[in-house]
């Protein structure tokens, strides 16, 4: 018999660290990780199996089809905004063909287990299109279905993916005659700034607030990209573990949505500054904005609206900015360099 596992890709990233974590020490869930890099010794340990290998490779995805019985994917694998801006069309292949890949194979394991498959899905803000930085001011919290013109290639590729997984959930192979009424169950949040006290920022545009709290812990300077009163909204790494797990575990009779925003507290980099000086009075902190990419983060909203979530499956942050700092983040990153 095949093995019943839970597919993660991207495992070794800071999402992929905390659901093996999550799932390791809660539930008795068999993982099955995959990653392009080595994964930590310290997650190896956790998952029934670790594959070093790339979601393009549709010969490696047609050997898991064939080896296990993939109930839940979580796709995290993709290349960030920043990098993906130097590499556009590398990442188009990475974050939408590699998308195209794993929505195949859920499909392939829905019709062989004769149920969908739930495909969990992290978007981001970056999505979002906003025209310029006064409109982005007087727009206040936005919601999904607004502005949706990103202007990076990132955005471009999170915003497609959304709506192929809508199409592999209710309009797959529609007009054929072999139509199977079995699809996936595809989930997506639409995720803010992620900052981690555990692992270090990999490359997103958002990460300045990560990066100048990770580099006032480690005594090195940091001159921050952006602009003092630069705002977006950002939440912690274990509210962002909770809300894709609240998310598969919700009845889907209750969703009214197939991609939803989350969030939990939205300082300035100036406030962020002034919470990271407090706690580290030595740091050697700058704002030295860089052109290009303040205007990819000018066009991001600085707050959105995530009563759907609230209303659906019952979202709801278990760290606000004070406990982020005072509880989670702080504690955890002198700890790791003090």
């Amino acid at each position: 018999m095949r093995k019943e596992v839970v597919l993660i890709t991207g495992a070794n990233g800071e999402i992929g660290h905390g659901l093996i974590s999550h799932f390791a020490e809660n539930e008795k869930t068999h993982i099955l990780a995959l990653d392009v890099m080595p994964l930590d010794d310290d997650l190896r340990s956790k998952c029934e199996r670790f594959i070093q290998g790339d979601i393009l490779d549709q010969m490696l995805l047609g050997r898991l089809v064939a080896e296990y019985e993939i109930r839940t994917i979580y796709h995290l694998a993709s290349i960030l905004s920043t990098k993906a801006e130097y590499n556009p069309e590398t990442a188009h292949r990475v974050n939408v063909e590699g998308t195209l890949n794993l929505l195949r194979l859920a499909v392939e394991q829905a019709t062989w287990q004769g149920k969908p498959v739930k495909f969990l899905y992290p978007s981001s803000i970056a999505v979002y299109g906003l025209p310029d930085i006064a409109t982005k001011n007087a727009s206040g919290k936005i919601k999904e279905e607004i502005w949706c013109q990103p202007t990076t290639m990132y955005g471009c590729n999170k915003l497609y993916c959304e709506q192929l997984g809508r199409y592999y959930t209710k309009y797959y192979r529609q007009l054929a005659a072999d139509k199977n009424p079995i699809g996936i169950d595809f989930r997506a949040i639409r995720f803010p700034g992620l900052i981690s006290a555990v692992t270090t920022p990999t490359g997103g545009t958002s990460d300045y607030c990560p990066e100048m709290l990770h580099h006032a812990a480690m005594g090195k300077e940091y001159r921050c990209f952006v602009r003092p009163d630069t705002q977006l909204p950002f939440m912690v790494m274990p509210d962002a573990i909770k809300a894709l797990l609240e998310l598969e575990k919700a009845d889907q009779s209750n969703l009214s949505n197939l991609v939803y925003n989350v969030t939990s507290f939205n300082p300035s980099a100036q406030e962020f500054y002034d919470i990271v000086i407090k706690a580290f009075p030595n740091a050697d902190i700058t704002f030295e904005p860089d052109i290009a990419r303040q205007g990819i983060v000018d066009t991001w909203p600085a707050d959105v609206d995530d009563s759907a979530a609230t209303t659906d499956w019952g979202w709801r942050p278990d760290f606000d900015q004070e406990r982020a700092f005072n509880e989670y983040l702080l504690p955890a990153v002198k700890e790791r360099y003090l």
